[in-house]
């Protein structure tokens, strides 16, 4: 089997320094750890160890009265849809002191139970839709609780490849990093694709993954209640055999858990990953080494109740046209970072219904609507490529030209130079307009003043 080899010590000392930063930074032993949760003696333990290396008693720490209300805080600022009982959150807090206590009795003498999961498919663009997942508002909380509870002991032992869904770190590290490895020569890429990973983890393997460092039974009877809870789509119902529902609290921390281990045989492999969730890439220096990682992840999905998806997964040399990968909104390609098609498309999609020709508001507060959405999309997306904001920037403006021509009923108005000297640039960036490349021109002089 080929290992990945570095061509001088130099080049793998540059390779791990951005992720030794990284992990001095962010990667202590108190990471996940919320305070009023976990006690000192508990800190203690998880940076000593604990006998055995697992974890008993701690369903006390889940019915406290200050975890569920730090819980209940999380929920609430997460807003969402109600569950299968039509309870709202705005509903939850209007009692939601004695909802609480209720709670934390119930959990106490171990007479709570998981409600059915609401079934929602949310279109994704190519015509396809995604299962989400709607717990209740109560089933959400305990849910929070138990991940407060829990997850400072897995963090604590996480891999440094896995970004998604964690204390501390983010999107924007993931994607750093991936651009870090891709500068010093790491172009080589396995783009992997798990198909329907959330609905396909295998329940037993996973409790077995969990149960190797947690031993309190009532905790682990929650997290299997909550994976075997029925599904309600409307008027079908079915309790699942597998997979953990894509919108569930608890949700991302068990898919960090169950994929762990193969974040683990990559890195003692020697190569290089980044996974954010169920997304995640592997940088090469050499395409023999790409093929080889791809085979151990392959034989490891196998071995692990998981697939591959065929259309979506495999190897190129990304400085080439058209071998590129996409990772995170991103698209790199050609020494360049691109934003890619779906992620365009999708903002695009968002400014027409924003600039509809028989839309009766004022330009004023239309540009009010767009701006918000403007200065957000750029805030994750500002180290695209330029040319990428000076086209949206235009494509803007047209919209906003041609519903201006609407309005005045000037349908015979014209197109082109016409148009643009009616309404120049000058004239919506004098009522506000967010503008991308500005706001890219802006950026670029802040880093390098």
């Amino acid at each position: 089997m080929t290992t990945p080899q570095h061509s001088t010590a130099a080049s793998a000392e540059e390779a791990m320094q951005g992720r030794e930063t990284h992990a001095r930074r962010s990667c202590g032993p108190d990471r996940g750890v919320k305070a009023g949760v976990w006690t000192e003696r508990m800190l203690s333990a998880l940076v000593n160890g604990v006998k055995g290396g697992k974890w008993f008693s701690l369903i006390d720490k889940v019915f406290a009265p200050a975890t569920l209300m730090l819980a209940w805080t999380k929920v609430r600022a997460n807003k969402g849809a109600a569950g299968v009982d039509g309870q709202s959150v705005k509903r939850f807090a209007a009692k939601a002191d004695v909802y609480l206590l209720e709670l934390s009795t119930a959990l106490r003498e171990g007479t709570y139970r998981p409600q059915a999961v609401k079934r929602v498919e949310i279109p994704k663009g190519d015509g396809r839709t995604r299962p989400l997942g709607i717990p209740t508002v109560k089933d959400r909380i305990v849910q929070q609780a138990v991940r407060l509870v829990i997850e400072p002991i897995f963090e604590h032992e996480f891999a440094e490849a896995s970004y998604g869904f964690r204390p501390g770190r983010g999107c924007h590290d993931a994607l750093r990093e991936v651009d870090r490895l891709v500068k010093v020569g790491y172009v080589h890429v396995v783009d992997a694709d798990l198909e329907a990973y959330f609905s396909s983890i295998p329940h037993e393997a996973l409790m077995a993954r969990i149960e190797a460092r947690i031993s309190d039974g009532r905790v682990l009877d929650l997290i299997r209640g909550w994976l075997t809870a029925d599904i309600l789509n409307g008027l079908e119902r079915w309790t699942p055999t597998q997979g953990s529902p894509q919108g569930a609290v608890i949700s991302p921390l068990l898919a960090n858990i169950y994929l762990d281990p193969l974040d683990r045989l990559l890195a003692d492999h020697g190569y290089r990953m980044v996974r954010y969730a169920d997304d995640f890439v592997i940088l090469c220096r050499a395409r023999e080494e790409a093929l080889a990682a791809l085979d151990i992840v392959r034989a490891w999905t196998d071995e692990a109740g998981l697939k591959l998806h065929p259309a979506k997964t495999h190897v190129g040399d990304c400085r080439l046209p058209g071998q590129g990968f996409e990772f995170l909104g991103y698209r790199f390609e050609a020494g360049r970072r691109l934003v890619r098609k779906k992620s365009l498309a999708k903002l695009k999609d968002s400014i027409r219904a924003k600039t509809a020709r028989n839309r009766g508001d004022s330009l004023k507060a239309v540009i009010a609507d767009l701006n918000p959405m403007l200065r957000g999309w750029f805030g994750y997306f500002k180290q695209a490529h330029p040319a990428t904001f000076t086209a949206l920037d235009g494509f803007v403006r047209r919209r906003l030209r041609s519903m201006l021509l609407k309005q005045k009923k000037k349908s015979h108005f014209g197109i082109g130079t016409l148009i643009s000297k009616t309404w120049p640039n000058a004239y919506f960036a004098d009522l506000g307009l967010f503008t991308l490349k500005t706001a890219w021109a802006s950026a670029r002089q802040s880093r390098s003043g």
